[in-house]
């Protein structure tokens, strides 16, 4: 069992890492979706995308760059981009602004908000692993 450990951590880093980087490369090619779900008091929605879309796309790479500092950094950054963008969830979901050209059902975007707690234990075991 203790040589599952580590092709489990070695998968789970990888899956992260291929969503946060397919994410981010989504907020440039596609920037509207997320331009919509920012909320109205933050100024600049579409820079604020550029700017997360940039570090999920270094936090994804960060997650396998053989390194274990980088690991650990990207890891942790991730953390925190994903407590920033909780915000545009809540809002999301109050607002009940779907995702993309997708009308999800009202209980669907609440549904969505603890993702977030499940992204940010993920992140957080990958930074205590890193390495």
């Amino acid at each position: 069992m203790e040589t599952a450990r580590p092709l489990l951590e070695l998968a789970l880093r990888w899956l992260l890492a291929l969503a946060m980087t397919g994410v981010g490369i989504l907020h440039f090619t596609d920037p509207r979706p997320f331009a919509r779900i920012v909320p109205p008091f933050l100024p600049q929605p579409l820079a604020l995308v550029y700017i997360s879309g940039a570090f999920e796309i270094l936090g994804g790479v960060g997650l396998v760059v053989p390194i274990a500092l980088t690991q650990r950094i990207a890891a942790y950054g991730l953390v925190a981009l994903f407590i920033a963008v909780f915000p545009a969830n809540v809002y999301m979901a109050m607002a009940q602004i779907p995702l993309g050209n997708k009308q999800m059902p009202v209980w669907a975007l609440w549904a969505r908000l603890p993702l977030q707690g499940v992204l940010i234990a993920w992140a957080w075991w990958l930074g205590k692993t890193g390495g």
